[in-house]
């Protein structure tokens, strides 16, 4: 894509999703959608919203006419402890600015006929948004030593789904996703003699918002398997994106950043009337994306030896994420004709390693509880509003700098807490 209109799109998305984040369940959101979020992103067995796509697109056939719009108010917060000295980290106690953010959320279905359905569900991703501050003291200028540090990403996804029920028990989905991502970082520019391109290197840091774009499928399946218990699953492809020009001398391949695959399974069950059991397992491949999951330890002697192990080499160091599993529980209760109450927990080992705590800092996705609560109320015949809470609490990774050969030690923490809010129009 010619430069200039690189750009342009960049800065779309930015204006689009303003200051978005998302850091939970390693960068992907804990849920999608109001009621899914109050389940703690479960109910891929239990579609209720035209958000449901987002989990699993098998189940928009059975929510009917409708539209969802939501905006959750998510607050992160992120900070670093480490050893004073003469390191290449800034010593001390530091926190992230930018710990409140807003990102809205839509959702539309439309019943073609009794047994097919056709939607969209817009919705984002996020969370290596962070930004040290820059200090004027001493020879301590920023995280790394070089002015303001940080990664601000943002992704943003269009779901088109069709889905079509096999009979009046189960159904199958399919959903297009068209995805595009603005990336900035800044403050890392000393890492430019550990990157490919050497000293000096051009593409490394503080470029502004570069643009990637790119496409995916989702698949899902769901069917009532015996009265009262619904089983259902979906897998998304590894989404292929363009690459950030920009910071081609900092990602692995030049600057690439795929959005990882997903699988997901899920069960709801109503063991007795009013009650509703959730229970969803969910599976992101971090290791499949090199950028994301290469470890710092490629950037040491490996680097020297292979010019392809340096930032922005083909096999270049990175973040050093593994795989990560999600375990998410969920408890739905309709009181009333007017009232539905949620609760919900969920569980996923973080995926950072503490050998990669120094790179992390930019992105401390570590923490691994969340704790949800929502609630949704009738309006009327044809109008909802739901409402969301979620709670992450505090997580920490400790390690060493490996640039020090071991005598700094970091340790990154986060917790978060986030509300959501959203009106559905009933047809």
């Amino acid at each position: 894509m010619h430069k200039k209109y690189s750009h342009a799109l960049a800065a779309a998305v930015v204006v689009a999703l303003p200051g978005l984040s998302m850091a939970t369940n390693g960068y992907f959101s804990h849920g999608y959608g109001t009621k899914s979020k109050g389940l703690a992103g479960g109910g891929i067995a239990l579609p209720q919203d035209a958000m449901a796509a987002a989990n699993n697109p098998a189940g928009m056939v059975w929510v009917g006419d409708r539209a969802d719009l939501g905006v959750s108010l998510f607050s992160p917060h992120r900070e670093y402890t480490a050893d004073t000295g003469l390191y290449n980290v800034r010593g001390g106690n530091h926190e992230s600015d930018n710990t409140l953010f807003l990102i809205p959320n839509f959702g539309w279905n439309t019943m073609l006929d009794e047994q097919s359905s056709m939607g969209v569900s817009v919705y984002a991703n996020g969370g290596m948004n962070t930004e040290y501050d820059n200090s004027t003291v001493g020879i301590n200028r920023g995280a790394y030593n070089d002015g303001t540090a940080g990664v601000d990403l943002k992704q943003l996804f269009v779901n088109f789904n069709y889905a079509r029920k096999f009979n009046e028990k189960a159904s199958y989905g399919a959903s297009l996703i068209l995805a595009a991502q603005a990336m900035e970082v800044k403050g890392v520019q000393r890492f430019d003699v550990v990157s490919k391109s050497g000293a000096g290197a051009t593409d490394l840091s503080d470029n502004g918002h570069d643009l990637s774009y790119g496409a995916g499928i989702k698949l899902g399946i769901q069917g009532e398997v015996t009265d009262g218990l619904t089983l259902a699953g979906s897998v998304q492809t590894k989404t292929y994106m363009s690459k950030f020009d920009d910071y081609s001398d900092l990602f692995a391949e030049k600057g690439d950043f795929d959005i990882p695959a997903t699988a997901t399974i899920g069960l709801a069950w109503k063991p007795v009337r009013n009650h509703t059991l959730t229970f969803d397992v969910q599976h992101i491949w971090y290791s499949d994306v090199e950028s994301i999951a290469n470890p710092m330890a490629y950037l040491l002697a490996p680097c020297g030896a292979d010019p392809e192990k340096c930032l922005g080499g083909d096999d270049g160091g990175g973040f050093g994420w593994d795989d990560t599993t999600v375990f998410k529980l969920g408890w739905q209760y309709e009181p009333n004709n007017l009232w539905t109450v949620r609760l919900g927990y969920s569980y996923a080992k973080m995926p950072i390693n503490a050998a990669d705590v120094t790179f992390n800092m930019l992105a401390p996705a570590v923490v691994e509880d969340h704790y949800t609560f929502g609630l949704t109320r009738k309006v009327g015949k044809d109008h909802e509003i739901n409402f969301a809470a979620m709670y992450a609490p505090s997580k920490s990774k400790s390690g060493t700098n490996p640039f020090t050969g071991g005598a700094q030690n970091i340790e990154i923490e986060m917790y978060q807490a986030e509300v959501d809010v959203s009106w559905s129009w009933l047809f």
